[in-house]
């Protein structure tokens, strides 16, 4: 029987030794430890931010690699190679990642739809507000979402004040990237009423670096919903006679 070469057992122990360290690596900052995973999780998540604003498709892969990877923060017991109680674990921001991540595949998939669709160098998106009938629908939604995320996160073993934030970042999260994939302009006043709770929530559990993140993203949503309403009085959808 042949054997294997022995660098090919070095060469698999050297790419489990770097995924090892991505994983465990951390920043001191204070008495608390960053995980750097989550660092470049958020700044790829501002950068999603940045090219969706500008309409840009490209925006939801880089969405995607951001959540992967703060999914496997906020699930820190499940995803580590050290001792594990060390790791605490919030199912609602871990739902809220891999939520993320289904809808923004979504997302990516319509926005690429619509600018093969137009003409050359048109947006992935054209911004609008939302119907009355689609507020019909989207309002009971909604508050159906919440009540069974709730259920759900209570099931889990989350309870409190933090059960309360965690189920509303949750929802809110799911029905902003929902409004941006469908081009809703209303979409950026939802993720202000995500940030006014997400940043105390991930200051006060230590998650710095997600917290910055939402703080950051408040003047730039800001900025963002003024920008899409400009573009939805100037763009206008082709009405069907």
């Amino acid at each position: 029987m042949l054997e294997r070469p022995r660098n090919l057992y070095l060469l698999k122990g050297s790419h489990m030794s770097v995924l090892q360290w991505f994983f465990e690596a951390t920043i001191s900052f204070g008495s608390k430890s960053i995980a750097v995973r989550e660092i470049v999780g958020g700044v790829l998540g501002l950068t999603s931010a940045v090219l969706g604003m500008r309409r840009l498709v490209v925006a939801w892969p880089v969405g995607i690699v951001a959540d992967s990877l703060l999914f496997t923060v906020f699930l820190g017991a499940v995803f580590s190679f050290g001792d594990e109680t060390q790791h605490a674990n919030f199912y609602g921001q871990a739902g809220r990642n891999l939520l993320l991540i289904i809808v923004s595949i979504y997302g990516w998939l319509r926005w690429s739809q619509h600018k093969r669709s137009g003409n050359a160098g048109s947006p992935a998106v054209t911004p609008r507000w939302t119907t009355r009938r689609e507020k019909m629908y989207l309002a009971p939604a909604i508050v159906a979402f919440y009540l069974l995320s709730y259920q759900l996160f209570s099931a889990l073993g989350e309870s409190g004040t933090w059960l309360l934030v965690d189920t509303w970042i949750f929802t809110g999260t799911a029905l902003a990237t929902f409004g941006m994939s469908r081009g809703y302009v209303e979409f950026w006043l939802v993720w202000v009423a995500v940030d006014a709770v997400g940043v105390p929530f991930a200051l006060s559990n230590g998650y710095y670096p997600t917290g910055i993140l939402y703080a950051i993203y408040l003047p730039f949503v800001i900025w963002g919903f003024i920008s899409w309403i400009r573009i939805s009085n100037v763009e206008k959808e082709p009405v069907a006679v």
